[in-house]
């Protein structure tokens, strides 16, 4: 049971962050809960085409903090990278209301997911720099927990006005413009830069050997790990189009990420306390038990309960997972180099989280969605079993 106490000593950073996290989500996730509607129904767009949106967006994000925690190790300073990541994401949200094509959607997917990259390492850096260890997992876990709150709300923000305004999506996508506004203000306004010695840093490449080299086997086990999640993971996108599938009305198929988000949210910051406390392995094999229902449960679904169901299982996997792989990433990284061992980390989770999606769009394409979810379900397997391989070492 959370209680205030629960709270007690989180230092102003994490909430601070938290609470920016939560309004550009909120406004993301407007747009995401509805874009594979509005790009298979208004564009015709097919699925593998989606795949391949979604696959080399959500890759280029995971691809481009590599770049970014070395830069924001090397320059002592994390917040100009913080609102240059929420600048651009904010920059984006008109063009997808604007869009008449699947070019324009992609370009402006890419640069969402160009800014979510520039942020995504050094917003994770200062929480690691000014929290102590005691409490690192449930100050990951509190800073995902808020962010999926934005999660939450965003798609019940479009459920009721894709309800006001007759399904007209591109008039609500102008929508998302206003929260990421306010996301990029309060950051400016709201976080502190943590101090830094920089006297010491060199201009270094984030994939230079002796850099490398600095790494421990934990940190490099913790990586893997993490891949192994993304590749049995794919876009939650399909998530949305199993849903329309199966008969959701365009105005209600938000429900999808709101149940996603709420499960998520619930779960992220009991489970991040939980890490501090027991074998993170034990849960992060328990979030991959719960991706293996997920993907089973959507992939014989025939009625919209049991689709929720899956969603709100696959929602659990996530609560149960990415905070947990964060603080693992801060426990076992060099102390001055922790921006860029969260580029690393996503480097590999990046390429995995292509490969998945651009499979599962030629699967659902060639073979349906039951296909695409049951090979789902057999990575997440494959990726328990190599976790249990190593269970003590985490």
């Amino acid at each position: 049971m959370l209680t205030t106490s629960s709270f007690r000593g989180i230092p102003r950073t994490v909430w601070a962050l938290g609470l920016v996290s939560l309004f550009m989500d909120l406004s993301s996730e407007l747009v995401h809960s509805l874009l594979p509607v509005f790009l298979v129904g208004t564009l015709g767009v097919s699925m593998l085409t989606i795949g391949l949106i979604e696959g080399v967006a959500e890759a280029t994000a995971l691809l481009v903090k590599v770049f970014s925690g070395a830069i924001s190790d090397f320059i002592g300073r994390r917040k100009g990278l913080l609102l240059l990541g929420y600048g651009l994401a904010a920059l984006s949200k008109p063009l997808f209301p604007l869009a008449a094509s699947a070019d324009l959607i992609f370009t402006a997917r890419l640069l969402d997911r160009v800014g979510k990259g520039i942020r995504g390492a050094p917003r994770d850096a200062p929480i690691a720099d000014v929290t102590p260890p005691a409490i690192r997992g449930a100050c990951f876990g509190l800073r995902q927990s808020m962010d999926t709150a934005g999660a939450f709300l965003g798609p019940i923000l479009a459920i009721l006005l894709m309800l006001g305004f007759a399904s007209d999506i591109s008039l609500v996508l102008w929508f998302a413009v206003i929260p990421a506004l306010l996301a990029v203000g309060f950051l400016l306004l709201g976080v502190r830069e943590p101090a830094h010695d920089v006297s010491s840093h060199q201009i270094r490449s984030p994939i230079r050997l002796r850099t490398l080299g600095q790494f421990s086997s934990a940190y490099w086990w913790v990586v893997a790990t993490g891949a192994t999640f993304a590749l049995a993971r794919f876009s939650e996108a399909f998530l949305v189009l199993r849903a329309q599938q199966l008969g959701f009305a365009i105005a209600w198929v938000p429900t999808v990420m709101v149940v996603m988000a709420a499960f998520y949210m619930i779960s992220a910051y009991p489970v991040g306390r939980w890490s501090d406390r027991v074998s993170s392995s034990a849960l992060l094999s328990a979030g991959l038990v719960l991706l293996v229902l997920a993907a089973l449960a959507l992939a014989y679904a025939e009625s919209v309960p049991l689709v929720l169901l899956g969603v709100a299982l696959w929602g659990l996997h996530m609560g149960f997972s990415q905070g947990i792989l964060a603080a693992l990433v801060a426990d076992t990284a060099p102390k001055d180099l922790k921006g860029t061992a969260f580029g690393l980390f996503n480097l590999l989770s990046g390429v995995a989280l292509l490969l998945a999606s651009l499979l599962a769009g030629w699967l659902w394409q060639e073979y349906g969605a039951m296909l695409t979810f049951c090979v789902g379900a057999g990575f997440a397997t494959a990726s328990l079993l190599l976790l249990s391989l190593r269970r003590r070492s985490l």
